[in-house]
């Protein structure tokens, strides 16, 4: 079985991240999106609710498999199988940053790749940051 592990922070899960998951559908038979738990992070959404809002787009798709996890990204490919590591990049600083982290995570394990999505045109400015903006100046009702 071919394994693939999406990690980040998603919060919150982005169209833009939901793109980079389907693509990774069509080349792996198993997608884990492994949601990160960083104590020393102060985050918009809970774990839970960032888990939920991305089974709630899968539902029903038992390729996709949303996680939660702390510690070395390595560490969890180890404990679910799988062999690659999926990110995606808006531009050419995201490329930058993506190749030193992959180079580390190869040092650690070469047997694990990382492949790299370039986004489409129309989710290259889709950040959570921004997103997290935008709902924090959003109306409350």
């Amino acid at each position: 079985m071919r394994i693939a592990l999406f990690p980040g922070s998603f919060d919150p899960f982005t169209s833009g991240h939901e793109v980079i998951v389907r693509r990774a559908m069509a080349l792996f038979d198993k997608v884990y999106v492994a949601v990160g738990v960083n104590t020393d992070k102060h985050y918009m959404f809970s774990t839970e609710e960032r888990l939920q809002q991305i089974r709630s787009l899968f539902v029903g798709e038992s390729q996709v498999e949303a996680i939660a996890f702390s510690g070395m990204t390595v560490d969890l490919c180890h404990q679910v199988g799988a062999t690659f590591i999926v990110r995606g990049v808006r531009n050419a600083e995201d490329l930058a940053y993506e190749q030193t982290v992959a180079a580390v995570n190869q040092t650690l394990d070469p047997a694990i790749d990382t492949v790299i999505f370039l986004a489409d045109l129309e989710h290259k400015d889709i950040s959570s940051t921004l997103e997290r903006e935008r709902l924090s100046h959003k109306p409350q009702k």
